[in-house]
């Protein structure tokens, strides 16, 4: 039985089936159904593409409220640096943190500010002997499901180190309970501000064994008006950040690979552009690299369905905000050469991989033999009027007994033809 919840739903009474969402799903979970589309769980990522391409908006992400951290006594905000792209003419970070302690937070942790130490961690972790190359980052929730389930045999080169956002939740609480030592874990709240659902599905499910330390996930979109309406250029505001260049450039595509100083890299964003990248990592026809830096979201996390701006403005309004900043405001102890136990975790996620079709290796390659002699009848054309977004896709429906062969209308209509070309035929006289 599947048990992983899920943050992309689907509205059916939106739906026209369009098959729009069909064609761009990265890992072919979306069927058209009886005039609408259908979510396959379990292969579904979250990574929101179909919200991004759905021209009746019928794909939504769910997320938290602000109301769902009112049962907390004392609630932390965890701003992603993306967050700081939505604003025009930001000039200073501090305006921002100040807005989320004005809308009801009693205080900020800046997740660039553990950016900065994984950043730090990850040099370590790349001269660790015995990791195998190249190293492929573990930030992006969406990514790392995709691996699971579509690339297994790359799980040994993920990095299994915490994302920014985990290791920022740990170390608000750490810093809650040291400073407010009157609170309680359970009345301690962690609120993580979020341009994509990929995040709020990783705190809702935990990851690998390892439970987020994460209460609750808003998205951009649900806070944004609210911190316009905050933030006040012409009220003083207090020095609030603890973060520079290097934390912020993680919003970006590739700030997290140059932040390692290395120049041996790769950076790739889109899904589309995520795909090919770890097609040619499995298939080894990649260049010698020791660091690949992957994102879902076009851009990188400014790119995020969650977030309100053009991911290529708000990528601008960082750069031009980090000409301000020091390189970075975190740095490790000159004599700490290791990395802390509790920024790992300890495996991969265990997900039913999008290629196993039966439960034996036998039953599996009778299936494929059957999927290989269907495929060879369909037109090719990879249409989408059957409901599945691919011909072979279709074929594996009909298998698995998910679909009927009549339901590729181009078959349907050749065999229609046929039969109409017959009957019209002169039939010789007996």
């Amino acid at each position: 039985m599947n048990t992983y919840e899920h943050s992309v739903h689907l509205d059916e009474h939106k739906c026209t089936g369009c098959t729009t969402c069909l064609r761009h799903c990265p890992t072919e979970a979306i069927r058209v159904r009886d005039g609408h589309a259908v979510i396959d769980e379990a292969r579904c990522i979250d990574c929101g593409e179909c919200i991004r391409v759905c021209p009746h908006k019928a794909k939504k992400a769910v997320c938290n409220t602000l109301e769902a951290m009112d049962r907390f006594k004392w609630k932390i905000a965890l701003p992603a640096p993306a967050l700081y792209g939505q604003f025009d003419n930001l000039d200073d970070v501090d305006y921002v943190l100040g807005g989320l302690l004005r809308v009801g937070f009693d205080d900020v942790f800046e997740v660039s500010k553990a950016a900065e130490l994984v950043s730090a961690y990850t040099r370590f972790y790349l001269n660790t002997e015995g990791v195998k190359k190249p190293v492929i980052s573990s930030a992006c929730p969406a990514v790392l499901r995709l691996i699971s389930l579509r690339y297994p045999s790359l799980e040994e080169n993920v990095m299994h180190m915490l994302p920014p956002m985990e290791i920022a939740a740990k170390l608000a609480r750490d810093k809650a309970k040291r400073e407010h030592p009157e609170f309680s874990d359970e009345e301690i709240g962690v609120c993580f501000i979020s341009p994509c659902p990929a995040k709020a599905s990783y705190v809702k499910n935990g990851f690998g064994g390892h439970k987020s330390q994460v209460d609750a996930v808003v998205s951009i979109r649900d806070i944004y008006f609210l911190l316009i309406n905050a933030m006040s250029h012409s009220d003083e505001i207090d020095s609030l950040s603890s973060s520079g260049m290097v934390g912020i450039g993680w919003a970006s595509s590739g700030g997290e690979a140059s932040a390692l100083f290395n120049d041996s890299y790769l950076a790739a964003d889109g899904i589309e552009n995520v795909n090919r990248v770890l097609d040619q990592i499995e298939n080894g026809n990649i260049p010698s690299l020791e660091f690949v830096e992957l994102n879902a979201c076009t851009g990188g996390c400014v790119g995020g369905v969650l977030a309100v701006q053009n991911p290529f403005i708000a990528r601008a309004r960082l750069k031009i905000l980090r000409r301000y900043l020091p390189v970075s405001q975190n740095f490790l102890p000159p004599d700490e050469q290791y990395i802390p136990e509790d920024y790992f975790f300890n495996e991969m996620p265990q997900y039913r991989g999008v290629a196993q079709l039966g439960s034996t290796m036998a039953e599996s390659m009778r299936m494929m033999a059957d999927i290989q002699n269907l495929r060879s009848t369909l037109p090719g054309l990879d249409c989408g009027a059957c409901g599945a977004p691919t011909c072979r896709a279709f074929a594996e429906d009909v298998v698995q007994g998910k679909a009927k062969p009549s339901e590729c209308v181009l078959t349907l209509r050749d065999r229609m033809q046929a039969y109409l070309a017959e009957k019209e035929a002169p039939h010789d006289s007996e």
